[in-house]
């Protein structure tokens, strides 16, 4: 296993029980399916919002750390399933829409879940987000916008009124901070 962290602590323990889980889940899928299906490369370099993914030609699967942390119950629950079904997918069809209906029968069917297509884990320790108004209403950008905004290389604007956005800051101890 390759493994990616930034100023996180290692809990292998952790790691395991996701690898555990995938294997659990391939051994559901092979005996719904009737096919083996070789163990991926699991990484946990995947970063910001995204909880996981599957790199289907490489036969990979990437978590992400930081959420795994915060949410293990739920990934093993939810997001290393929806991974997986994204790779026997894969294995069974080829090439099909990433949440197609082979996906979907594969959640449900096979794994016995809802075919959600997007988590509903708290990212804000995994991707920050800026608070940003125009004159209607309350904007957050990522760090990756906020960043542009503040090297003056992107300006953005409200699709609801036209009017540009503005970073708001708060004075927290004489700092002025955004």
């Amino acid at each position: 296993m390759a493994y990616r962290y930034t100023n996180m602590k290692l809990d292998d323990s952790l790691f395991q029980q996701v690898q555990d889980k995938v294997t659990e889940c391939l051994t559901l899928a092979a005996r719904h399916t009737g096919r083996e299906f070789d163990p991926p490369q699991v990484r946990f370099n995947q970063r910001g919002r995204i909880a996981g993914s599957a790199w289907l030609e490489r036969w990979e699967l990437r978590f992400n750390p930081v959420l795994l942390a915060d949410n293990a119950e739920a990934f093993l629950a939810e997001i290393v399933p929806h991974e997986v079904a994204h790779l026997v997918a894969f294995a069974l069809h080829g090439k099909v829409k990433p949440h197609g209906r082979e996906w979907q029968g594969i959640m449900t069917n096979v794994f016995g879940l809802e075919p959600r297509t997007r988590h509903k884990l708290n990212t804000e320790k995994a991707s920050p987000v800026f608070t940003y108004q125009c004159s209607c209403r309350i904007h957050k950008l990522s760090l990756r916008r906020h960043n542009s905004v503040r090297r003056g290389q992107k300006r953005y604007q409200c699709i609801h009124c036209n009017q540009p956005l503005a970073p708001v800051t708060s004075k927290v101890k004489g700092k002025s901070h955004d």
